[in-house]
């Protein structure tokens, strides 16, 4: 069993608290939202007052956080993790942020003296209720192995990405194809209704041929063909339009860095952009299959 800090119990971060506590780990949780640490200590957790006293209150450290700047804000700041965590505690950042934070992060961590991993993961709030995310990991290997037990105890399959960083990498990487690829497959899914093919019928055909993809056979976007996915209950979330646009701007930001030519990265971040103006950001990143097959649509 190992004692655990973690900060951030939002929708994905109770989830992954609570897998932890069923694993028989004792878990120290904090949160700015009162209620999510109460709700941690109402299934056998122990409530923090502040984000210091979650730091210090575990042999390992994890934090699900929502951006950039709120990480380097809980590790960095007097009152952060830096600052109160054990000497000897290892540090796991679960948040999906850009690579320049996570290594910056992890440099100042190890300045301090402290081992260091960002791990972001996938698989949604469906994958985080489940234990069934995947979890992307960058740092050392030793820290790596260290943590795989815990991390375990979230996610089904653990990956070492490589050094510090390469945990966002992999995870911007990875949804800029997703994003990429449920663009491509609404187009189709809107193209066929307009030739009077039914969407069940393209879905037989693709989903067994050349065009087969996880957005499609997992995930399809139109009512009908996948039961499970999103397209059949109006939509809710599973994983956000507003936390896929996060994910592309993240992708974008490090191809502008980088230099790397990502023209169809782009072109997803843009349409996932317009979707969100709509007000739609809290609908599964799929809906945009209502976006893509508006008429009147112009861009």
């Amino acid at each position: 069993m190992a004692t655990i800090g973690f900060i951030g119990l939002g929708n994905m971060g109770a989830p992954m608290a609570a897998n932890l506590l069923r694993a028989g780990h004792r878990v120290t949780g904090y949160d700015i939202v009162a209620r999510a640490a109460e709700g941690l200590a109402a299934r056998g957790g122990i409530a923090a007052a502040s984000a210091a006293e979650a730091a210090a209150a575990g042999e390992l450290v994890i934090t699900m956080l929502p951006a950039g700047a709120e990480v380097r804000s809980v590790y960095l700041d007097k009152g952060g993790v830096l600052a109160n965590a054990r000497n000897d505690a290892l540090l796991i950042d679960c948040s999906t942020i850009d690579v320049e934070t996570a290594r910056a992060v992890a440099a100042a961590a190890a300045e301090a003296g402290f081992q260091m991993l960002d791990a972001p993961v996938s698989g949604g709030v469906a994958g985080a209720e489940a234990a069934s995310l995947t979890v992307m990991v960058g740092g050392p290997p030793a820290a790596f192995a260290r943590a795989q037990p815990v991390l375990a105890a979230m996610g089904r399959t653990i990956v070492h990405a490589g050094p510090a960083g390469n945990g966002q990498a992999a995870k911007i990487c990875n949804n800029m194809i997703l994003g990429v690829s449920m663009i491509a497959v609404c187009e189709a899914f809107s193209l066929a209704e307009r030739l009077g093919l039914p969407a069940q019928t393209l879905f037989d055909v693709a989903a067994k041929s050349s065009g087969q993809c996880w957005a499609i056979t997992s995930y399809c976007p139109v009512p009908g063909p996948v039961p499970a996915s999103p397209a059949n209950r109006g939509y809710a979330p599973g994983f956000t339009a507003a936390m896929m646009l996060k994910d592309l701007r993240l992708a974008q930001q490090a191809a502008g860095l980088t230099a790397a030519p990502t023209p169809l990265g782009a072109a997803a971040a843009n349409l996932y952009q317009l979707f969100v103006d709509e007000g739609t950001g809290s609908l599964d990143f799929s809906g945009i299959y209502r976006f893509i097959g508006k008429p009147d649509r112009k861009v």
